[in-house]
């Protein structure tokens, strides 16, 4: 009997041990087949090999400074930029390790314990997804189906292209291309973006918590909303501490501390819009795609700024561009308190405008109306002018600028008509600064706010020059005429007669504070206190042909008409080309022309486009260094003295004109300052020995403007924005910005030592009325 049921026994073992192979070698032949399936795409197309290799993915140009910055990136629906396994610190991969696939280096795509406890358990303690099959789920599958079946099918596809990028990259790799490709919302997409946007930093300078923060994001970066929802995402940072800490990545009591701390997030969005040299990034987009039609990829296909990911090594300084934009917006919104101080109704009933006729501002506003974007928009529709019209006297929900709130903004009702007579009201501005001796531009600001003022007056913009076109004259006249800056003229009024250097009329022009000393002056002084005659008598013995030419060969291309008047400034000038003629004085006789980029690469390194500097020998050294020598009195002891002198520090008006008096540098500085007819329009330029940097300032029309030369002169709308951007430049000894004299040429043949300058100046300027009148 013993032995009948011990044969039973055996029998029944050997019968499920059978069974136990068959149902194994089924379920091994069942996953082959699947996978052999799911490889010939019966659940759907699968990637090639081609693919895989290269999986495409849209990659961000990316915009970088001189010294090593992100810029900005021009992106449509991806702002990615890629970071190699190197560049991502330790502790954002051990925290994905921890939280996403434990086993991560054991598996080869598929980790069996976890696929096996999860269909055990049915997903209720932890999935199965291993980080090769996230990314293969980001790349090729896409979003989880809510279709059973789909899921299912999806799940398969994951798990095969899972162990086919296992064989193709290695797992350093895998882990990159996973943080690279996610998208951790607000445009944050890829690693790199995540860490300068949530927390304004590369990725390589994270800590622990913010490594965890972003890596528990990755679990739903919609859900785990760190700017919306901040507490369940500290609560998701937490558990992610928790399982480094259970896995031995930090000790418990690091786990602690860094539970406890609050959220630090320095949430800086990025967009074309936002950020950094914004007007300088949308003309670098203007030079890019002209760029792009004359360099086509080696297949004849064009690049795409947008998908490409290239590298823009750009001229542009971070933080001299950071500084410029700091004192053009500490300035401006004290200058604009001011003109609108004066543009009350009880002040000025045509405000901003001022000896307007109704009609003629109405025809300032009818042409802002058709050329503003409604109407451009709605005229492409096909509506009619009438309702077009009628649009814009209807009130609507708008957000306008505005100095005086947060962030420059301000939530309002009013018209689209109402809207473009509030803008006409601000002050409009431009700044760009320049290494002379390379054309390198290290700072570019075009405007005082790229969202709501898009219009850039550094390179778009065009406006008279005013009297910084004088040393154009000068220059023309110390080349031509041998003269020195201690040659004398007299000052008394002058005319060139009719039809003379093609004026049909007698041209007699006046000083700014129309009177006339009768005595002569050297033309340091004359230059320094902008004598109209002077320059007057100049142009007449050069001719403005001479005139003009110089101009041309210093790099102006804007039309000038060789008539007498240029002398004083009629010519549109922009503040980038006059930059770019001004860094010849500085640059010994040699212009060289502005340059913006020095390289492009594509998204593998390769150099696409290299500069090539573009020179032209215009003055001789001699010639320069009398120029620049001329306007160093400029700032010694003329319109431009407000840089060095302390003496006004209690003045009530300087306090409130003058933003950031005094200044007292007491470095050598050449330099000219400018403004026009009924102070449209206020310039400084001014230069050191390796930094040349022109500032304007004015409305958009030239009927806004201030009433007086107290506040309308170039030397207190532009020159304070100057002084102060230098003040910072100096303050940061790392920029290098020079204190030295300009460097004398050997053999100096041009007379430079006025010894009796200073004391004819002083005779000149006895009161602070002298000097608000010494800008023309």
């Amino acid at each position: 009997m013993a032995k009948k049921v011990k044969k039973q026994e055996r029998k029944s073992f050997f019968k499920f041990i059978k069974w136990f192979w068959i149902v194994f070698t089924s379920g091994v032949f069942l996953v082959f087949l699947v996978f052999l399936l799911a490889g010939w795409g019966v659940f759907g197309e699968m990637p090639t090999f081609e693919r895989l290799e290269n999986p495409q993915t849209n990659l961000a140009t990316e915009i970088i400074s001189s010294d090593g910055e992100t810029l900005g990136k021009y992106y449509l629906d991806d702002n990615r930029t890629p970071v190699p396994y190197d560049s991502l610190p330790q502790n954002l991969v051990q925290a994905l390790i921890a939280t996403e696939d434990a086993r991560y280096f054991d598996h080869s795509g598929i980790d069996a314990r976890g696929t096996v406890r999860a269909f055990a358990f049915l997903g209720t303690k932890g999935g199965a997804s291993t980080i090769s099959q996230q990314l293969a789920r980001q790349l090729f599958v896409g979003v989880r189906s809510r279709n059973k079946f789909e899921a299912v099918t999806q799940k398969i596809k994951e798990w095969v292209i899972a162990t086919r990028l296992e064989r193709s990259y290695t797992k350093e790799e895998i882990i990159a291309m996973y943080m690279n490709i996610y998208d951790f919302h607000y445009n944050a997409d890829g690693i790199r973006s995540a860490a300068r946007i949530y927390f304004g930093k590369e990725p390589s300078q994270l800590r622990t918590e913010e490594s965890a923060m972003l890596v528990g994001m990755l679990k739903n970066s919609s859900y785990y909303n760190p700017i919306r929802r901040e507490e369940l995402v500290k609560n998701r940072r937490n558990t992610v501490l928790g399982q480094m800490a259970k896995y031995g990545y930090i000790t418990q009591q690091q786990k602690d501390s860094l539970q406890n701390l609050e959220m630090d997030i320095n949430f800086n969005p990025e967009s074309h819009r936002e950020g950094l040299a914004t007007y300088f990034r949308m003309y670098l987009q203007r030079w890019l795609n002209n760029w792009i039609e004359d360099n086509p990829k080696p297949d004849g296909s064009k690049y795409n700024i947008y998908l490409d990911g290239l590298k823009v090594y750009t001229t542009i300084d971070s933080r001299m561009q950071r500084h410029a934009e700091e004192a053009v917006e500490a300035h401006m919104k004290k200058l604009q308190a001011e003109f609108f101080h004066q543009n009350t109704p009880d002040r000025n009933p045509t405000a901003p405008f001022l000896e307007l006729s109704k009609s003629e501002m109405d025809n300032i506003i009818e042409r802002a109306m058709k050329v503003s974007a409604r109407w451009r928009a709605m005229k492409r529709e096909g509506v009619p002018e009438s309702e077009i019209r009628a649009s814009f006297n209807k009130k609507t929900d708008m957000t306008v600028f505005d100095w005086n709130s947060d962030s420059y903004e301000k939530d309002t009702i009013m018209t689209p008509l109402d809207s473009i007579r509030y803008y006409k009201t601000f002050l409009r501005t431009a700044m760009m600064s320049m290494e002379p001796q390379t054309g390198h531009v290290k700072a570019w600001v075009g405007g005082i706010d790229f969202k709501h003022f898009q219009y850039d007056n550094v390179y778009q913009g065009a406006r008279q020059a005013g009297s910084t076109f004088k040393p154009f004259v000068y220059a023309a006249a110390i080349d031509q005429l041998r003269l020195s800056p201690c040659d004398s003229l007299p000052d008394s009024q002058y005319c060139i007669e009719p039809l003379k250097h093609g004026n049909p009329e007698a041209w007699c022009p006046k000083n700014s504070n129309g009177k006339y000393s009768g005595e002569r002056k050297t033309l340091k002084n004359a230059l320094a206190n902008s004598v109209n005659t002077i320059t007057a008598q100049l142009i007449d013995q050069v001719g403005p042909g001479s005139v003009v030419e110089i101009a041309k060969n210093m790099g102006i291309t804007r039309e000038m008409v060789e008539a007498p008047a240029i002398a004083l400034g009629t010519p549109d000038i922009n503040v980038f080309e006059m930059v770019g003629a001004y860094g010849t004085f500085a640059n010994k006789g040699v212009y060289v022309k502005p340059v913006t980029v020095t390289r492009v690469e594509d998204k593998n390194g390769t150099v696409l486009y290299e500069y090539v500097p573009e020179t032209k020998d215009v003055l001789s050294e001699d010639v320069a260094y009398a120029m620049v020598n001329l306007m160093e009195g400029v700032t010694q002891y003329g319109s431009g003295g407000r840089l060095r002198h302390s003496y006004n520090k209690n003045n009530t008006v300087y306090k409130e004109i003058i933003t950031g008096y005094p200044y007292e540098l007491t470095n050598p500085i050449a330099g000219k300052t400018g403004t026009t007819q009924n102070q449209s329009d206020g310039w400084f330029m001014g230069m050191v020995p390796n930094l040349v940097t022109g500032v304007w300032v004015g409305g958009e029309d030239r009927a806004a403007h201030f009433r007086s030369l107290a506040y309308g002169q170039g030397a207190s709308m532009a020159l304070p924005i100057w002084a102060m951007y230098m003040k910072k430049n100096y303050e940061d000894e790392e920029l290098g910005v020079s204190t030295d004299a300009f460097e004398e040429p050997e053999d100096l043949s041009i007379n430079v030592d006025c010894t009796k300058i200073l004391q004819e100046i002083k005779e000149d300027v006895d009161t602070e009325d002298d000097l608000d009148d010494l800008d023309f």
